[in-house]
C-alpha cells in the first residue's frame, strides 16, 4: 500500500466512497418507496373497508353484503384481496378468502378506529391487514362489527422489487459518470504536485534559483520551506566555500616561503634537504591549487554562462602556434548557441588542460564537438594518439584516485580539468578510442543556452 502512487490511492478511496453512497440511496430510496407504496394500498383499502361497511344490509336476522367492492380480486378464490365482518353472532367473508378465514390478533380499538396489521394469509401468503369496529346502526340489528380489508403483502414487494430494477441503471450511470468527474477531478488537482517535480529538477540541474510562488495557496507553504531550505544551504555552502578559500589562500604564502627557503638551501649546496623541502611544498601546493579552483569554480557557476563554440575555438587557435598544435589537423564542431552553467576563464582552462594534453599525444589530427541533451552540455576532445593503457585508464578512473597520479601523461592539467567539472556539477571521463584517447566533459547548460 505504501507504494501505491497518490493519484490511485484517492481514486479508488473516490470510487469506493461513491459506490457506498449510491448504494446507501439506493437501499433509502427503495425503502421510502417501499413506504409510500404501502400507504397508498392503506389509503386504498381504507377506502375499501368504507365500500363494505357501506354494503352491509340486513335480510331477515342476519347480515348480509348487498353491494360488494368492485375490485373482482374480492371474488376469485385466493386472488389477493379478502374482506371480512365478524358480529358477535356471525362472520361474513369475501368469496376470495374461499374456506380460509382473516387470523386477526386481539386487539382494542375505539369506535371508528382503524389498525393496520401484519398476518398470514391463506396459501401460506402474508398478509397486510387494515380493520376498524363500528356500532352498527338499529337498522342493521345494533353491536358492534369488527370489518377488515386485507392484501397479499407480496404486491407491495414485488413494487419495491421493481422499483429497485429501475433504480439501479440510474444509479449506475450516475456511478460512473461521478467516478469520471472524480477522475478529472484529480487530474487537474494533483497537476500541481507534477510541477513541484519538475521545479525540483530544474532546481537541480539549475534551471531557476527558486521553487518561487505560483503555486495554488495549499501548496505555498511547501514551495517557502523548500526556498528557505535552499537559502540556508546556500548561506552554508557560500560560508564553507569563502573557509576553503581563505585557507588555501593562507596557505599560498608558507608554501612560497618553504620553496625560498628550499632554493637558499640548494644555493649552499644541501640539494638533498632543498629537493625534499621543494617535493613537500609542491604537493601541499597542488592540493592548494585545487582547493582554489574548486571554490572559485563552484561559486562562479551558478550565475556565469561561457560560450562553448567561442571557447574552443579560441583554445584550437593558441595551440596550432605551439609545437605539438602546428603539426596537427583540428577539427571543430561545436553550434554557436551552447553555453555552459561555467566562468569562462574556468572552461578555457579546463579545455586547455585537454586540449593540451590531445596535441601532445596526437598522431595527425584533433577533434573537438560539443552537443547538448537534456540541460546538459557535452564536449568530447579526441586524439589519434596511443591513449593510455587500459590498465593505467582503470585505475585513473578507480574511485579515490587522483588524475595526477597517472604515469601515462594525463598530468595535473587533467587533474585540474577534473576540479574544474566536479565543482561546477559535471564530470571527466577518459577513455580509449580506435585509435587515441577521448576525454568527455559534461557540463550543466547555462540558464540561456
Amino acid at each position: 500500500m505504501s507504494g501505491m502512487s497518490l493519484r490511485l490511492r484517492l481514486a479508488l478511496a473516490g470510487a469506493a466512497a461513491v459506490i457506498v453512497a449510491l448504494s446507501l440511496a439506493g437501499l433509502g430510496l427503495t425503502a421510502l418507496f417501499g413506504t409510500h407504496v404501502q400507504r397508498r394500498a392503506e389509503a386504498e383499502m381504507a377506502v375499501q373497508l368504507d365500500q363494505v361497511l357501506a354494503g352491509l344490509a340486513r335480510q331477515g336476522q342476519a347480515l348480509r353484503l348487498i353491494t360488494p367492492p368492485a375490485d373482482p380480486r374480492f371474488r376469485r378464490p385466493y386472488g389477493g384481496l379478502y374482506w371480512q365482518i365478524e358480529t358477535t353472532d356471525q362472520t361474513l367473508r369475501s368469496r376470495s378468502l374461499w374456506d380460509a378465514a382473516l387470523d386477526l390478533p386481539a386487539d382494542e380499538l375505539a369506535d371508528g378506529q382503524v389498525h393496520s396489521h401484519e398476518i398470514a394469509g391463506p396459501d401460506d401468503t402474508t398478509l397486510l391487514a387494515l380493520e376498524r369496529i363500528v356500532e352498527l346502526p338499529a337498522s342493521l340489528g345494533g353491536g358492534a362489527a369488527r370489518a377488515t380489508v386485507a392484501m397479499d403483502a407480496a404486491e407491495l414487494s414485488a413494487a419495491r422489487r421493481a422499483f429497485a430494477a429501475d433504480l439501479s441503471p440510474y444509479l449506475l450511470l450516475l456511478a460512473l459518470i461521478l467516478i469520471a468527474a472524480q477522475g478529472a477531478q484529480l487530474v487537474f488537482g494533483l497537476r500541481p504536485l507534477g510541477r513541484i517535480g519538475a521545479r525540483v529538477a530544474a532546481l537541480r540541474d539549475g534551471g531557476v534559483r527558486r521553487m518561487g510562488g505560483d503555486w495554488p495557496r495549499e501548496m505555498r507553504p511547501l514551495a517557502g520551506e523548500i526556498d528557505a531550505l535552499l537559502e540556508a544551504r546556500q548561506a552554508d555552502v557560500e560560508r564553507a566555500r569563502a573557509r576553503a578559500g581563505d585557507l588555501a589562500h593562507g596557505l599560498k604564502t608558507p608554501l612560497q616561503a618553504l620553496l625560498g627557503e628550499a632554493g637558499r638551501l640548494r644555493a649552499r649546496g644541501e640539494d638533498q634537504a632543498a629537493s625534499a623541502i621543494e617535493e613537500v611544498a609542491s604537493a601541499m601546493q597542488t592540493h592548494v591549487n585545487r582547493e582554489l579552483i574548486r571554490a572559485r569554480a563552484a561559486a562562479r557557476a551558478a550565475q556565469a554562462a561561457a560560450p562553448v563554440a567561442e571557447m574552443v575555438a579560441r583554445i584550437a587557435s593558441v595551440l596550432r602556434r605551439t609545437p605539438n598544435g602546428e603539426r596537427l589537423d583540428w577539427a571543430i564542431d561545436a553550434p554557436a548557441e551552447l553555453a555552459v552553467a561555467l566562468d569562462p576563464a574556468d572552461l578555457s582552462e579546463a579545455l586547455g588542460a585537454l586540449a593540451e594534453n590531445a596535441a601532445r599525444h596526437a598522431a595527425s589530427r584533433v577533434a573537438m564537438t560539443a552537443r547538448q541533451s537534456n540541460g546538459r552540455v557535452r564536449i568530447e576532445i579526441r586524439d589519434d594518439g596511443p591513449g593510455i593503457p587500459d590498465d593505467a585508464l582503470a585505475s585513473i578512473a578507480g574511485r579515490g584516485r587522483r588524475l595526477d597520479e597517472d604515469r601515462h601523461g594525463a598530468g595535473l592539467g587533467l587533474s585540474i580539468a577534473a576540479e574544474i567539472a566536479t565543482a561546477a556539477g559535471g564530470t571527466l571521463s577518459l577513455e580509449n578510442g580506435l585509435p587515441g584517447l577521448r576525454a568527455v566533459l559534461e557540463l550543466p547548460a547555462a540558464a540561456n543556452g
